[in-house]
């Protein structure tokens, strides 16, 4: 990342008459990069957009007593109250090592038709 004096004095020597040419062989810099430069210049070269983490509509312990409330409940009504998607339900409890509602491997049906083979 190039400091902000670098990218001004790139700006304005461009600024200057000098050609695109010249400005790569000063500093190294390609036309698009010079126009991404001097658009920033002209808005004052504000500080980058820094990453920001994400806020969460889920809060874990309020899962957590929902879940113990009712533990049968489908994801999507696990995720009406906190208006959120079921997936976002699905990976906050896969975060906090909880997994609800494992399917046998035989359901009553599929038992009922083994029991007919014997």
């Amino acid at each position: 990342m190039y400091s902000i004096d670098y990218r001004k004095r790139a700006v304005e020597y461009k600024r200057e008459g000098h050609t695109f040419k010249e400005l790569w062989e000063t500093f190294k810099i390609p036309a698009e990069t010079y126009y991404r430069w001097a658009k920033e210049y002209d808005n004052g070269f504000k500080k980058p957009n820094t990453p920001q983490t994400r806020s969460r509509k889920i809060d874990r312990e309020a899962l957590k007593q929902a879940i113990e409330e009712k533990p049968d409940a489908y994801l999507r009504e696990l995720a009406e109250p906190f208006g959120c998607t079921p997936t976002a339900v699905h990976l906050m409890l896969e975060s906090m090592g909880i997994t609800l509602k494992k399917r046998h491997s035989l359901t009553q049906k599929n038992q009922r038709k083994s029991g007919n083979r014997t």
